[in-house]
Order: structure tokens, then C-alpha cells, then sequence
């Protein structure tokens, strides 16, 4: 299983991928996150679903970009949607036959020479996609189901790159506790609006895992200051029953 973020506000884009593939009982490291960059030109690509479809779709769209120009992010998205349909031509009778499904879901980032602001896209596996907005400052795909809650009550697009870091992480962190296929190493792209550069990093267990720790330690210390008022009239019948009154 996979967990790649995308998140938009108004000073940028956050990209976020674990690096865990596992086949069968074996688990390996790869990278998840494929950053294209050139003249005007910054974009991020993230998958989930069937390796081998992603890495055919990526190195066909690379092809592609070494002879055609793009100016516009929906240009770029709407020509990988087309690598896709190509991968799910070529491949995807034989992968269900062998028993695979073709579930192959992309998140597409970054802001090329004509667009008035950075972009982010959600491409389905059938090659349409829809763009993110106001309203939607982020896009999860693969294990999707533990870490939407903090981003859900933390992110707007008044967010800062730092804060949706922040956040980001720690709705990895969220995923990671409850899955066993998500897990460090984790990619982190930010790119910083019309700046037309992404700046990548990788971080380690060894690198966060005290923020794990301090954010449990946090929630706990939360729970204890919630107020217990409402909770009186449960426990009092509770009570009742005990004495028998």
C-alpha cells in the first residue's frame, strides 16, 4: 500500500510519499515522488497502485517531454493521462488475467511557464482528473483512511508551507501507527508559488521519530484538559446502579 499527500495553499505546494513497496512477504524502498524540472517548468508526479504501470507511464510522459513543450499544468496532466491509457492498453488485459488489478491513481503538482498560480490534480486510473481547490487544499491516495481527520481540521489555504509540513506529517505519522504497509522512509517536495524551483528532501525514522513521540505525548496531555462535565450524568447512573438507589 501507498500514502502520498498533496497539498495546496497560497504560498505553495506540499508533496508528501512513504517509500514502503511490498511484493508478497518482501519490502523494499523506492521512491514514490518523480519531480520534472527545467526552464518555467517545476512539476511533481506521485502514484499509487501497480509499480510496473506507474514506471512504464512515467518513462513513456519522460519521452514525451524530451520532444514536446508544455506551458500550461492541465496540458502536462492531460498528456500523462494519456501515457496512462497507453500502459492500461498495453498491459492491463494480461495484468487481470495474472489476477492484478489496474488501480493506478496520480496526484500531479507544480506551475509551469503560462499558469497565473501552482497547481495540483488529481488523475484518475482512466485518465480524467479534477483540479484542486478552494475548498479541497489537499489530495491523499492509497491509505487514505487514518490521516484525513488533523488535515481535515487544521488546513485551509491560508496555511502555511510550514504549518502544512507540520500537518502533513503528522497525518503520515497517523497512517503509519495504524498500517503496517506505510511506513520511513518519507519524500517531502515544497515548492514555493511562481518560484519555478522544488526543493526535496528525505526524512528517516531516526529523523522524526521524537516528533511521533511528542505528538502522543501532546494528545494525551489534550485529553486530560477536555472538560468532564458532560460526562456527569453517564457516570451517575452508573453510580446508582452500584448502590442500588
Amino acid at each position: 500500500m501507498t500514502y502520498c499527500l498533496g497539498i495546496k495553499v497560497k504560498e505553495g505546494l506540499l508533496a508528501i510519499a512513504d517509500t514502503r513497496i511490498t511484493s508478497g512477504t518482501d519490502t523494499t524502498v523506492k521512491k514514490k515522488i518523480t519531480i520534472e524540472q527545467k526552464d518555467k517548468f517545476s512539476l511533481f508526479i506521485m502514484t499509487s497502485g501497480l509499480r510496473s504501470a506507474r514506471d512504464k507511464a512515467i518513462v513513456y510522459f519522460n519521452e514525451l517531454l524530451e520532444t514536446t513543450e508544455f506551458n500550461k499544468m492541465y496540458k502536462a496532466v492531460n498528456a500523462f493521462g494519456e501515457q496512462v491509457k497507453r500502459v492500461i492498453a498495453e498491459d492491463k488485459a494480461s495484468l487481470e488475467a495474472a489476477g492484478f488489478k489496474f488501480d493506478l491513481n496520480t496526484i500531479i503538482g507544480g506551475q509551469l511557464r503560462d499558469d497565473t498560480e501552482h497547481k495540483l490534480f488529481l488523475l484518475y486510473p482512466e485518465g480524467n482528473w479534477v483540479e484542486l481547490g478552494q475548498g479541497a487544499p489537499y489530495v491523499v491516495i492509497g491509505n487514505s483512511g487514518h490521516g484525513k481527520a488533523i488535515l481535515n481540521r487544521i488546513l485551509t489555504e491560508d496555511t502555511s508551507l510550514k504549518l502544512a509540513l507540520k500537518t502533513g506529517f503528522l497525518s503520515f505519522d497517523s497512517t503509519r501507527v495504524s498500517s503496517n504497509n506505510v511506513d520511513f522512509p518519507i519524500d517531502v517536495a515544497v515548492y514555493k508559488r511562481d518560484s519555478f524551483e522544488i526543493v526535496e528532501q528525505r526524512y528517516e525514522k531516526k529523523d522524526l521519530e521524537y516528533i511521533s513521540t511528542q505528538w502522543a505525548e501532546e494528545l494525551k496531555l489534550a485529553l486530560d484538559h477536555i472538560s468532564e462535565d458532560w460526562m456527569d450524568a453517564t457516570f451517575n447512573k452508573l453510580e446508582e446502579i452500584k448502590t442500588g438507589s
